[in-house]
Parts: structure tokens; C-alpha cells; sequence
């Protein structure tokens, strides 16, 4: 016990909770902009699986980084597109194909890959690009605090500059008023000339450009190469830390920060004598473990009808 207590309380495990709340809160954002428009993507485990194997892909054969990053970014927004033209055009259920689109990403990625590669399994006979890690001048020199919060990938700093633009862009700008209109009553929006449908696939385009960043994150910045099945179920993870966070993107991120701090713990937990089994479920068992009280907390502020009863013998 102690051994895990300082393993939880230092530096380096704070350091690596936020390293790897990035692709989970890229994701959680992404999942809230399509949430607050009256739609769930359930697909972005498959768009951060395709976008993180179109980036390696793209900077490999390139030889350039921006080039890698756009292949991810337009390839999410593409699956992103396709799910909306299936639910909102064709009127498929949104859920049914964002799950389709994950097992679609499941065994495409590595039918791709082995096309590509001839492996199966990791990418690691490409040389791909990497994003670079940024070390701050001035806060680098705090103690403890620059050891935590400097010498990070820049998708990290990206992310959470991402949830103070996400709040502004949904709480501060006309799009964002009208996707949240759409979101809160759509025939209501309707009816003051705003076009619904079209407000749905531009929210769901950017949660689709948003959570391509968090696979680009996993095989272009915790990783080099793309590896299959990386993501690991962070884009449900990621539906749980937007569930969480009840529709703003502070909370959003403080739920992603939680999860991050979840599975930094079962990485740290390695090196403690556990069984491997269960420091492999911990992330896992977080999330159950949130949605259950994400499910009691809801079902607490739920307000209460009263009923009045009629007395007997009383005439209507």
C-alpha cells in the first residue's frame, strides 16, 4: 500500500494522468459539440482507429508531419460525414451505425494495414512523423509545477486549449446558439428558420475533426507507430466522460482528467507485484463505476410529480 501511495502522489504520475487524458478528452469534446446538437456518435472509437493509421500513413509516405495530420483530420471528418448522411439523410439509427463504424474501423484498420505494410499487428516498418513535445520557457523553471505542466506533446496543450474553444465556440457564437437550439428543441428551431439537418452534420463534422485528433495523439505522440486496436475503447470511454460532465466543457474535461488519472493508475500499478489482469480492467472499471453515478445522480435531481388523491366519495 504505500509503494501505490507514492506512486499516486507523484510527479511523474500526474504528469502522465494529463499525457494521457489527451485522446479521451479530444474525443469527450468532440462527443459533447454532437451532443448538444441532438445526436450521439457513437462511431468515434472508429474515427480515432482510422485517423490514427491515415496520420501514420500520410507522414510516412509524405515526409511531412502536416501532411500526416491532415489525412487523419480530413479521414475523421469523412467517416464523420458518411455517419451523418446515413442517420440524418437516410434515417438509419445514429447508434447502429456509429457501432458499425467501429467494427467497420476494427477490421478495416488492419486489412489496410497488412495492404500497406504486410503486418498485421503495428506499423514499425514505416518511418512516420511525430509530433513534437514543448518545453516552457518560463514555467519549466517552477518546481513540481513545471514538472507536471511542461515538456508535453503539443496535441496535449492543443487539447486543452480545445475545451476553453469549444466552450466559447458553443456558449459565445451564433453556430454554437444554434446548435444548441437544435439540440434542445428542434422543431422549435425549425420554426425560426434555422435548417436542422444542416446544423447536424456541421456538429457532427467537428466532432468527427475533433476526436481525429485523439487518434492522431495515440500513434503520432504516445506512440510512433500505429499499432492495432490502439485506441482500446477510449472513444466509450470518451461517451462516459461527456456523459459526466452534464453538457459543458469544463466538466467534459474535469471527467476526461479522471479517466486519465484511471488508466495512469494502471500503468503505475504495473510495477507494484499486481496481477496483470486486473491493473489492465482499471480504466475500465472507472468508467462503469462514473456511469453509475452519473445514473444515480440524474435519477436524484430527477424532479418528482406529485399526484394529489382523490378523496372517496368525491365527484368529478
Amino acid at each position: 500500500m504505500p509503494d501505490i501511495l507514492r506512486t499516486v502522489f507523484s510527479v511523474d504520475f500526474v504528469y502522465s494522468a494529463l499525457r494521457l487524458t489527451t485522446p479521451v478528452l479530444f474525443a469527450a469534446l468532440g462527443s459533447l459539440v454532437a451532443d448538444r446538437a441532438g445526436v450521439i456518435n457513437i462511431g468515434l472509437e472508429g474515427i480515432m482507429l482510422f485517423s490514427a493509421l491515415t496520420g501514420v500513413l500520410g507522414s510516412a509516405y509524405s515526409g511531412s508531419l502536416f501532411v500526416g495530420m491532415l489525412c487523419a483530420l480530413v479521414t475523421g471528418m469523412c467517416i464523420a460525414l458518411l455517419m451523418a448522411y446515413f442517420s440524418l439523410q437516410m434515417k438509419a439509427d445514429i447508434v447502429l451505425t456509429g457501432v458499425a463504424m467501429n467494427l467497420v474501423a476494427s477490421g478495416g484498420t488492419v486489412f489496410i494495414l497488412y495492404s500497406v505494410c504486410g503486418d498485421k499487428s503495428v506499423s514499425t516498418s514505416l518511418t512516420s512523423m511525430v509530433f513534437p513535445t514543448v518545453d516552457i520557457p518560463v514555467l519549466g523553471d517552477i518546481p513540481v509545477l513545471g514538472d507536471i505542466l511542461s515538456g508535453h506533446n503539443v496535441l496535449t496543450y492543443l487539447s486543452l486549449l480545445a475545451v476553453a474553444a469549444v466552450w466559447l465556440f458553443l456558449e459565445k457564437s451564433k453556430p454554437g446558439l444554434r446548435i444548441r437550439a437544435v439540440g434542445e428543441n428542434d422543431r422549435a428551431a425549425s420554426s425560426v428558420g434555422i435548417h436542422v439537418r444542416r446544423v447536424r452534420y456541421g456538429a457532427l463534422l467537428l466532432s468527427g475533426a475533433l476526436a481525429s485528433f485523439g487518434g492522431m495523439f495515440l500513434s503520432m505522440g504516445m506512440l510512433t507507430y500505429f499499432s492495432k486496436n490502439m485506441t482500446a475503447g477510449r472513444g466509450y470511454i470518451a461517451l462516459a466522460a461527456q456523459a459526466l460532465g452534464n453538457g459543458s466543457a469544463l466538466g467534459t474535461f474535469l471527467s476526461s482528467l479522471v479517466f486519465g488519472c484511471a488508466e495512469a493508475l494502471s500503468v503505475s500499478l504495473q510495477g507494484v507485484g499486481l496481477p496483470p489482469q486486473f491493473v489492465q480492467m482499471v480504466p475500465y472499471v472507472a468508467t462503469i463505476l462514473g456511469l453509475v453515478l452519473y445514473a444515480a445522480l440524474r435519477k436524484k435531481n430527477r424532479p418528482v410529480r406529485k399526484h394529489k388523491k382523490r378523496k372517496r366519495g368525491s365527484t368529478t
